[in-house]
């Protein structure tokens, strides 16, 4: 799930998020007979077992720093848990906050994730992945989110020692890896982290939600740091 919190620790600031999702299985073929006789109708296919994830194997699906472009350095800093940064005065933002603080994607039933710097300035890059159990939970989850960001235009950000940023929510156009990707960008547009850019996608491998956030960057990072992630974890990651 983004976790802002964890870049915005980087930054002395906080975040979070989710996603993605894969066909649900079909419908069993109608039963054929040459008798005239009434056949039974078709069952439905039964749905796919619980996959279970344990976190060495999404730790070993996560992209570490050899995978990365030179220059850039591992953040070892945990996030804080109990972080609030986001904030709305808006019932229509209530989902998006709590996405927006969370530290892992809700239902998650195993999460990782590690966050990587490119200096002072920036980028910072954030990959996680969570274990749902299932492509349809993935799915549920991943389309949630997005409603969230559709009915929220802004929420607040609280920065330690400075204040309040104003940052307005977005849908961006999300880069085309994994299942049914969905990307969103949020934007400082007054206070003290006025034209700061974070920009996240969340997208399915199978029954594991795959996201990265990317804070302080040109803009050209999101799409090969996705395909970079999703690459991999396709292939550590084998289908149940």
């Amino acid at each position: 799930m983004t976790r802002f919190v964890a870049l915005a620790a980087v930054l002395t600031l906080s975040l979070a998020a989710c996603g993605g999702a894969d066909d649900k299985p079909a419908a069993g073929p109608p039963a054929t007979t040459p008798t005239a006789t009434p056949t039974p109708s078709a069952t439905e296919s039964t749905p796919a077992a619980p996959v279970t994830r344990t976190t060495t194997e999404l730790t070993k699906a996560l992209l570490e720093l050899a995978d990365l472009p030179t220059g850039f350095a591992e953040d070892k800093d945990e996030a804080d848990e109990d972080a609030k940064p986001f904030s709305s005065s808006s019932s229509r933002c209530k989902s998006l906050v709590k996405y927006l603080n969370a530290t892992k994607a809700p239902g998650s039933k195993a999460s990782v994730a590690r966050t990587f710097t490119g200096g002072q300035e920036g980028p910072y890059i954030d990959y996680g992945l969570d274990s749902m159990g299932t492509a349809d939970e993935v799915a549920d989850l991943r389309d949630a989110y997005a409603e969230a960001v559709d009915s929220c235009t802004k929420v607040a950000l609280k920065t330690d020692g400075a204040g309040s940023t104003s940052m307005k929510v977005e849908k961006i156009t999300a880069p085309q890896y994994g299942s049914k990707p969905f990307a969103f960008r949020l934007t400082g547009t007054s206070g003290p982290k006025r034209g700061l850019e974070y920009a996240a996608v969340v997208t399915g491998v199978d029954d594991v939600i795959l996201s990265v956030g990317v804070l302080a960057g040109q803009g050209t990072e999101l799409d090969p740091a996705t395909e970079a992630a999703v690459t991999k974890a396709r292939h550590v990651l084998k289908p149940a």
